[in-house]
């Protein structure tokens, strides 16, 4: 699997976290949102798109953000939990990378592309409360913009 970045092209997932730290160190006194977040948009399959935000709070941001196609899916309630187990997936990975890179003390966000308008209002107690449980923070439109417009963007184009 890998990473695209957009100025950087495509990076390998150790790739990726090097150049995430290489951000960190270059100021380490600012203050850092590690934000993940997944989309998806179903045609012929169904395309998913995991974006991976590190926002430097008042400074701007990078992310960079993976593929991965599936049959058509056509559940949405399916959909919603597939993105949400490939969102925690990934920020597994990124908060043991941050851990033994020294910054365990760098907490994890998890955009959910489910809001209290349209059809996923029914899904947000168990959606939020499975991504909780896994020890993370959860955010839900609109205030989840990795999910809603990061990853959303590169879904259009799958």
């Amino acid at each position: 699997m890998y990473y695209v970045n957009p100025t950087k092209g495509r990076l390998t997932a150790e790739e990726m976290f090097a150049d995430i730290m290489q951000f960190i160190d270059a100021n380490p006194e600012a203050r850092y949102k590690v934000i993940i977040g997944t989309d998806s948009q179903s045609r012929m399959r169904t395309c998913f798109v995991t974006a991976i935000i590190i926002h430097q709070v008042g400074r701007g941001a990078r992310y960079y953000y993976c593929k991965k196609y599936q049959r058509k899916i056509t559940s949405l309630r399916q959909k919603i939990f597939y993105e949400t187990a490939l969102s925690l997936e990934t920020a597994s990975f990124i908060a043991q990378m941050l851990a033994a890179n020294g910054h365990p003390e760098l907490n994890l966000e998890i955009h959910l592309d489910i809001g209290n308008n349209g059809e996923t209002k029914e899904l947000i107690r168990e959606i939020v409360g499975m991504v909780v449980g896994s020890g993370f923070n959860a955010k839900i439109k609109p205030y989840s913009c990795g999910a809603s417009k990061v990853a959303d963007k590169y879904t259009k184009s799958g």
